[in-house]
């Protein structure tokens, strides 16, 4: 229930209104939220009922302003459309409710301004600490905000030094793993989608597609750039459209994608243009998300620990917000290709 006062709107009951209604003093009753342990059961349960009976709900947002850092954490994604940044955020959740902590997400959707933004809002708001998987891993203002007392956990890149822990797959190893894979089923000409002209993650995987060519003993012409704008289902169609209308006789045999859903999104059109998967053109993804394995043809891929990666940076942050004497750490698991049907002949 509300609380009536003479003249004013109903207002939410407070502390006072339950200790009133208990007949117990306000430190009883913060002993009741905070320190239950300290009530005898009888007292306790006398408060409980009291709260029950008003509606009480605790003002978390008081008791945060008087101790001065909140109960939550913060995870600014890159791409909230993506299944694998979904993931990832489980494996922080699932680290946050063991410290009784919330977790909050927010999508940059790959803009610079939107991730300042949301950075400027989460400072202000005074949140335990900050995971992020930046524009630009070594943006000036990451820096800033942990100088001034908000820890930041870097996720699914490296940035340069060691100012902020950080959790990162090896993409080079990644995308030379991929690679070799087609190359053993006898590729020599593959074609790259995605955009690794902006994206630090692709262009380390594209960097591990030509290490793999290379140990083959085969040149950086044999891999056949398609460049996207994003790393969408609807950039797989056209990169797909694009690699059908090549000539015959250059057109790559194989395709090595950024990410899963640039794949799915070629095996769309492979599906409209009929062209076999494998037999006219082989693929393999990037993440592993859910969807690959029940693809059509289910996808070979890259799988990225993706719970993992984002519980371990949860716990690097929370261990950053307890720990007295903290050293900053950089994690980086080891990526392993799942094969599946896409580039099985």
């Amino acid at each position: 229930m509300t609380v009536q006062q003479s003249g004013a709107e109903p207002r939410a009951a407070g502390m006072k209104d339950v200790a009133a209604a208990a007949g117990v003093s306000l430190g009883t009753v913060s002993n009741v939220l905070n320190r239950p342990d300290r009530v005898s059961p009888a007292t306790r349960a006398k408060v409980e009922a009291a709260m029950a009976e008003l509606r009480f709900v605790r003002n978390e947002s008081a008791r945060q302003l008087r101790a001065g850092r909140s109960r939550v954490l913060a995870y600014v994604m890159l791409d909230g459309s993506n299944p694998f940044f979904t993931d990832v955020a489980a494996g922080m959740e699932d680290a946050a409710d063991e410290g009784d902590l919330s977790l909050f997400l927010c999508n940059s959707a790959h803009q610079p301004s939107r991730e300042e933004a949301y950075l400027g809002r989460l400072e202000q708001q005074r949140v335990q600490g900050i995971l992020i998987t930046p524009v630009d891993p070594d943006a000036p203002l990451l820096r800033e905000i942990a100088r001034r007392g908000t820890p930041v956990v870097v996720v699914d890149r490296t940035p340069d030094g060691t100012e902020h822990c950080s959790v990162a797959v090896d993409d080079v190893y990644g995308g030379e793993i991929a690679v070799r894979h087609l190359i053993e089923q006898g590729h020599d000409r593959i074609a790259f989608i995605g955009n690794h002209t902006t994206v630090g993650q692709v262009r380390d995987r594209r960097q591990g597609a030509l290490r793999a060519l290379q140990a083959a003993g085969l040149g950086p012409d044999h891999l056949v750039d398609l460049t996207t704008t994003a790393l969408t289902v609807a950039d797989g169609r056209g990169a797909g459209e694009r690699l059908a209308g090549l000539p015959a006789a250059i057109r790559p045999t194989a395709a090595f994608c950024a990410n899963d859903l640039v794949a799915l999104g070629l095996l769309q059109t492979c599906a409209t243009l009929r062209m076999r998967v494998p037999e006219d053109l082989a693929i393999v993804g990037y993440d592993d998300i859910e969807f690959a394995a029940a693809a059509a043809v289910p996808l070979t891929s890259v799988r990225q620990p993706r719970r993992r990666l984002g519980r371990t940076a949860a716990e690097l942050l929370l261990a950053e917000t307890t720990e007295t004497s903290h050293e900053h750490r950089q994690v980086v698991f080891t990526p392993e290709l799942v094969v599946r049907t896409s580039t099985l002949r």
